[in-house]
Formats: C-alpha cells, sequence, structure tokens
C-alpha cells in the first residue's frame, strides 16, 4: 500500500491577507511544514496543488465581471505568476514530489482536475504509483479540500482528512462538508 498526502491551494491568496484570505490559513501553511518535517517519510508522494488562473480571461466564468456570488463567481485570485499565486511562505515545499496546477482558464476546485508541468493527472500519477490511501490537507475545507476528497474516494482510495490541517471559508459551510466527507467513508483525523 502507498499513502500521498494532497496539500490542496495553500497560496497567498487563500491565506490571511490574499484575496480570498481564510482565517486559519497561515496556521495551515505552517502546520503542514511540521507535519512533513515529521512525517514526510510516510508518505510515497506528496502532490500539492495551486489554482493557477489565466490573468487575460474570466477562466470560463469563474471571475466575477461584476459583484461575485461567492458560490460560482469569486474575485480575481491566484492570478499564474503572481504572488498570491505563489504558495505561502509558511509552506515549505521542499518534500513535495508533485506540483499540480489547476483551473488555467476554467474553473477547477478538485487537485483531480490539474495536472503536473509534465502533463501527468493526479489520477495518472495515483495510478501509476499504486497508490491506495489519500491524506487530504489544505485550504479550503468547504471547497478545494472538500472536491478533492470527493475525487480521491471516487478513484477507489482510503481518504484521511486530517482536520487540524485545513481551513476553510466559513465554519458551518466547512463542518458541513467534513460531514459530508465523513458520510462518505472519508475518515477524519487530527494528526
Amino acid at each position: 500500500m502507498t499513502r500521498v498526502l494532497f496539500i490542496v491551494d495553500v497560496q497567498n491568496d487563500f491565506t490571511e491577507g490574499g484575496a480570498l484570505g481564510v482565517a486559519g490559513g497561515d496556521a495551515v501553511a505552517a502546520g503542514i511544514t511540521a507535519h512533513l518535517a515529521d512525517r514526510a517519510s510516510d508518505y510515497g508522494l506528496i502532490i500539492a496543488s495551486r489554482d493557477w488562473h489565466d490573468a487575460d480571461s474570466d477562466n470560463g466564468g469563474h471571475f466575477a465581471t461584476g459583484e461575485p456570488d461567492y458560490v460560482d463567481t469569486w474575485p480575481v485570485h491566484c492570478v499564474a505568476g503572481t504572488p498570491g499565486a505563489d504558495y505561502d511562505p509558511g509552506l515549505v515545499t521542499d518534500a513535495v514530489t508533485h506540483h499540480v496546477k489547476k483551473g488555467q482558464g476554467i474553473p477547477a476546485y478538485s487537485l483531480f482536475e490539474g495536472t503536473t508541468d509534465a502533463g501527468e493527472t493526479v489520477a495518472e500519477l495515483l495510478t501509476g504509483h499504486g497508490v491506495t490511501e489519500v491524506d487530504v490537507t489544505g485550504i479550503a475545507t468547504d471547497y478545494c479540500v472538500r472536491a478533492s476528497a470527493v475525487d480521491a474516494l471516487a478513484h477507489g482510495q482510503r481518504v484521511r482528512v486530517l482536520t487540524g490541517l485545513v481551513a476553510g471559508v466559513a465554519p458551518e459551510s466547512s463542518d458541513a462538508a467534513l460531514a459530508e466527507l465523513a458520510h462518505a467513508g472519508a475518515v477524519l483525523v487530527q494528526p
């Protein structure tokens, strides 16, 4: 059995002070760094995703042209090559084996919707490396963490959400996302 760690969208625009910053984002970055310092060897792969949106389009309607509804449309965030798209400085990525970019010209929430710079999909990486178990961390619990965990379950993985290493947009929707994931078969663990 091979276990993989997902680090979902721990980026400047999603941590405190960013375009869509969530409370606790910087603490998640530091917590994942500490987790990697202690546990990186537990993982066959460590896959980190980043939103990597096009600067010159609305990214398939993802960027609001007027007022964002914060459901399907959002303020401009994580534009490719800008500081907002960079990993949070508290996240040390030395142990990351694969970097995935998603949302290039389209809306994308799940890490599975991205590709590596070499063009590999996450599904291909998991299958090619015999992965059977996934630990999920990152931002935001109620959006991209949720979508990534749902897709990992659909891919036949045993999924654990490391609840101390996630942060969400709102407490209610984050709690609902975790309850949904638990009902779907994910295990919620405090690392």
